[in-house]
């Protein structure tokens, strides 16, 4: 699926407040999906030596979707496409590829 048309296609879901003019409900969505992300991987190493079963793959992956549908909304929000922020990113890897200095920390690199 291309990443715009899945964009168009979570946006038809989207119920929340202030739809098109509210970046919070989906920015707190996105951090609680990626937390319970975390949380599942987390319970992997506690509980199962870390050890990613079959199951708990499933429902990382579902939970991933979660964060998919909460970054579209929230790209839509700001006024960007899903392939624009994607662009954006690998621009700013490649170039600190580039530049020697993808490791470390900071956005001023």
């Amino acid at each position: 699926m291309d990443i715009n048309s899945y964009q168009c296609s979570a946006l038809s879901t989207a119920i929340y407040p202030n739809k098109g003019a509210n970046f919070s409900y989906p920015a707190l969505g996105l951090v609680g999906e990626a937390g319970e992300v975390a949380d599942k991987l987390k319970k992997v190493i506690r509980d199962n030596d870390g050890v990613l079963t079959d199951d708990v793959r499933d429902a990382v992956a579902k939970e991933l979707g979660d964060v998919l549908w909460y970054l579209a909304v929230l790209a839509h929000e700001m006024d960007y496409s899903l392939s624009t922020i994607a662009k954006m990113n690998l621009d700013k890897l490649f170039s600190r590829q580039q530049r020697g200095v993808l490791s470390g920390s900071g956005d001023n690199r």
